[in-house]
């Protein structure tokens, strides 16, 4: 683990409760109220941060994160944009660990060791490149661990206990477990059986164990975050991105709308365990 993103797990451990890991769509709905709403994030109640990679062909997500992605695109981010706002936020916030989500091709694009350079210079803690599985280490995860940087590997439902090793190898940060099988923003899956997933996956490695896709409300975050060391939010926030424009344009509403419900969720994994 990177030095933040091991201190912060050490201090929620202490704390005895869940992180709260909130995904917003880097760019959207454009850089300047994306900046606002990154930078209130931590007071709002977030606890790590995951940025989406803003791709053109998101294979993995639903339509609220792949709309999302578009208004981004459109408003003309790309990755030296996305990581100058992560500087940006640095100079306010040096603790709490951000995470980049998406896909390949963008980084590819760039430049692995560039990517890696600049990404680590920025104050990026760790990424989570989701068509990349463990076959293809040597080309992001084995040089991004070698830069400083967590590589962040999901579990599936349908990941078996054969599979589940060769997964969780070079995986640092925490396991991002997808309670569900198909693409982001579905209903949430029997709690009971995420709850054994859970177990599963602490069988074999210390890493902590993050749950997400389905979480939408505080009272979710408060039952995932029982079994879970950490609740990710991403779907629900991308949604209140979108029903909050004005005229298709951020606005106060629109930060105050997705700060109100990261507060919701942050009351949610404070009571989780109580």
């Amino acid at each position: 683990m990177t030095a933040r993103m091991d201190a912060r797990f050490a201090a929620l451990k202490c704390a005895d409760r869940p992180a709260l890991v909130t995904f917003i769509m880097g760019g959207d709905p454009d850089m300047a109220t994306f900046a606002d709403i990154l930078a209130g994030l931590p007071a709002a109640g977030a606890d790590i941060i995951e940025l989406g990679m803003a791709f053109s062909d998101p294979m993995a997500d639903g339509p609220g994160v792949q709309i999302a992605g578009l208004r981004a695109l459109k408003a003309g981010i790309n990755l030296k944009k996305l990581l100058g706002a992560v500087a940006e936020f640095r100079r306010a916030d040096t603790e709490t660990p951000m995470v980049l989500m998406g896909y390949y091709n963008p980084i590819y694009i760039y430049g692995v060791d560039a990517f890696l350079a600049d990404a680590k210079a920025a104050g990026v803690d760790g990424l989570i490149v989701v068509d990349l599985p463990p076959e293809e280490d040597a080309e992001l995860c084995l040089p991004a661990l070698k830069a400083g940087l967590n590589f962040i590997r999901l579990a599936t439902p349908t990941t078996d206990d054969k599979r589940l090793p060769k997964v969780l190898s070079n995986t640092s940060g925490f396991v991002y477990y997808v309670s569900m099988t198909g693409v982001t923003g579905g209903e949430l899956a029997d709690t009971d059986a995420v709850g054994e997933a859970v177990g599963r996956i602490k069988a074999h490695t210390h890493v902590p164990v993050c749950v997400g896709f389905g979480i939408k409300s505080e009272q979710d975050a408060a039952t995932i975050g029982r079994h879970a060391d950490g609740v990710v939010v991403g779907t629900a926030i991308v949604n209140t991105v979108a029903e909050n424009l004005t005229d298709g344009r951020g606005t106060d509403k629109t930060i105050g709308a997705v700060h109100g419900l990261v507060g919701a969720l942050a009351r949610g994994v404070k009571r989780a365990r109580t």
